[in-house]
């Protein structure tokens, strides 16, 4: 679930475009990719063709109008009290420039929150996204500036005999920090 303060704003049409040109990531991960906007229907509908023509990829996700501020009050990006003003600008809802990952058990996995100013980095969200699916999978933990392929972490609750039936040969750094290679 990525989140919006408007629609037609700079920042958030490259954003879009840059989740549209990576459908075939998301999909290659089984990750269902939603939006939201604290617009209508109506003007998601417009903003998809600005995406689109600036992203050269077809916008297939949904983008939530969240015109009454449910969804993000619920995910705390907006205070209870909030509301949007007649002649709103996205200043009046710019908290909403979240991340959140959400596991296949409906529980909350990562949230990142970006200033309006700041271009979030796809990159990033899919390496920890592929960090996440790594730990949940396999029981590991992975290393700061982990990316596919590289060594992870055995967590500290996992005996040394444990780890060696489950993972083989690891390294051990510290007795609280031993790495092996990732699992495939």
């Amino acid at each position: 679930l990525f989140s919006h303060p408007k629609d037609f704003t700079p920042v958030c049409t490259t954003e879009f475009s840059a989740v549209a040109q990576l459908s075939d990531e998301w999909a290659k991960r089984g990750t269902k990719v939603i939006g939201v906007s604290v617009d209508g229907v109506e003007d998601h509908k417009k903003w998809k063709g600005d995406i689109e023509t600036y992203g050269k990829a077809a916008a297939g996700f949904p983008i939530i109008a969240d015109e009454g501020l449910a969804v993000s009050k619920a995910f705390d990006m907006l205070p209870a009290e909030a509301y949007m003003p007649d002649g709103r600008t996205p200043a009046h809802s710019a908290t909403v420039r979240s991340v959140f990952i959400i596991g296949p058990d409906k529980q909350l996995k990562l949230s990142m929150t970006y200033p309006m100013s700041v271009g979030r980095n796809f990159a990033e969200i899919l390496r920890a996204l592929d960090g996440l699916q790594m730990s949940t999978s396999n029981g590991v933990a992975t290393p700061a500036n982990w990316v596919p392929g590289e060594d992870v972490i055995i967590p500290p609750n996992v005996s040394n005999e444990d780890a060696k039936a489950k993972f083989g040969e690891f390294e051990t750094i510290f007795p609280y920090l031993r790495k092996t290679k990732a699992p495939s």
